[in-house]
C-alpha cells in the first residue's frame, strides 16, 4: 500500500487536498483525521504538518509527499523532487532597510531573519557568503530588522508591500522560486507513477478545456496556426460539402481572444468544453 503524507493546514492544505480528490482519491471527512486508507486506491494517506513531510519522506517511513520546495530544501532531507504541482507559488528574496544594501555580497558579517536557515544558508554558501548569522524565526521576520534582531530579512515576497511597510526594500539575486512539489523517497515504491499520472491529469485538466468549431476547409490552415493544440487538432468531414469539423485542445485562460479570433478567421458553431479528467 502506497503511504503518501499530505499537509494538514496551511496554504497548501487545501489545495493538495482537492488536487487528490479530483485524482480520484478518498480524503479525510474529519479535519481531526491522522490517517486515512483508501482500500480501492491501494494507498494510505498521512496528515501531517507541511514542514515535517520532507523529513519523514526522506526517511522512509512514508514513500511519497506533498510539500512546499522551499520545505524540501529548507530540511536538508535526502527526498527528492518528482514534479511541480502548479499552485502555491512563491518568491524569496532579501530585504533591508531602504539604502542600506544593494548587493548579495554586503550582508557579509550581518545577521539575517528568516524562518528558512537551512534554504537560506545554502544559498548564502553557494554564493561564497561565509559569515553572515541566520536568525531563526517561525514568523513575522519583516519585524526583525525594526525591532533590532536582525540587519536584514529572508523572506517570501509577493508584492513586497509588506516590507516596503517596515521601511524595507529588496535587494540582492532571488533565492528561489517555490511552489507545491511532489516528493519521494531515494527508492520511489510501486503505485507512484500512477499517483504522478492522476495529478498530472488533474493539471491538464485545470490548464486546458476543449474547444470545438466548424469551419470552410479552405481556413484550415490558418486555424490550426491559431489551435494547434497539444499534438495536433481532430480533423473531421462534415455533411456540408467543404466544411470540416475541428476539435482541439487549448489553454483555459486564452479561451476567448481564441474563440474570438476563430470568429473572425470564418469559424462557426464554437463550442468549449471543461476537461475533468485526462491522461496525456
Amino acid at each position: 500500500m502506497l503511504k503518501i503524507a499530505v499537509p494538514n493546514k496551511g496554504s497548501l492544505s487545501e489545495t493538495a487536498a482537492q488536487m487528490l480528490h479530483e485524482a480520484g482519491y478518498v480524503g479525510r471527512r474529519d479535519p481531526k483525521e491522522l490517517i486515512v486508507t483508501d482500500a480501492r486506491n491501494d494507498v494510505e494517506f498521512f496528515y501531517l504538518r507541511p514542514r515535517d513531510i520532507a523529513t519523514y519522506v526522506g526517511s522512509g517511513a512514508l514513500d511519497v509527499g506533498i510539500t512546499g520546495r522551499d520545505l524540501l530544501l529548507d530540511s536538508g532531507s535526502t527526498a527528492g523532487e518528482i514534479a511541480a504541482l502548479d499552485f502555491a507559488a512563491s518568491t524569496f528574496r532579501f530585504a533591508g532597510p531602504t539604502g542600506s544594501f544593494s548587493e548579495l555580497a554586503d550582508l557579509d558579517g550581518k545577521r539575517v531573519a528568516t524562518s528558512y536557515p537551512g534554504l537560506v544558508g545554502a544559498f548564502l554558501a553557494e554564493n561564497g557568503i561565509a559569515s553572515t548569522t541566520l536568525i531563526k524565526l517561525d514568523g513575522a521576520v519583516e519585524s526583525a530588522v525594526r525591532l533590532g534582531v536582525a540587519d536584514a530579512v529572508a523572506d517570501v515576497v509577493e508584492t513586497g508591500t509588506t516590507l516596503r511597510k517596515q521601511g524595507l526594500e529588496i535587494f540582492g539575486p532571488v533565492i528561489l522560486e517555490s511552489e507545491a512539489v511532489l516528493i519521494s523517497s531515494a527508492s520511489p515504491a510501486a503505485g507512484v507513477d500512477t499517483l504522478l499520472r492522476r495529478l498530472q491529469g488533474v493539471m491538464v485538466a485545470r490548464q486546458y478545456v476543449l474547444i470545438d468549431y466548424n469551419l470552410p476547409a479552405v481556413l484550415l490552415d490558418r486555424a490550426v496556426a491559431l489551435t494547434p493544440g497539444v499534438e495536433s487538432p481532430t480533423v473531421s468531414p462534415l455533411g456540408e460539402p467543404d466544411w470540416l469539423a475541428v476539435r482541439v485542445m487549448i489553454k483555459r485562460d486564452q479561451t476567448n481572444h481564441i474563440m474570438d479570433a476563430l470568429y473572425e478567421l470564418g469559424a462557426r458553431a464554437i463550442l468549449v468544453t471543461s476537461i475533468h479528467a485526462a491522461r496525456i
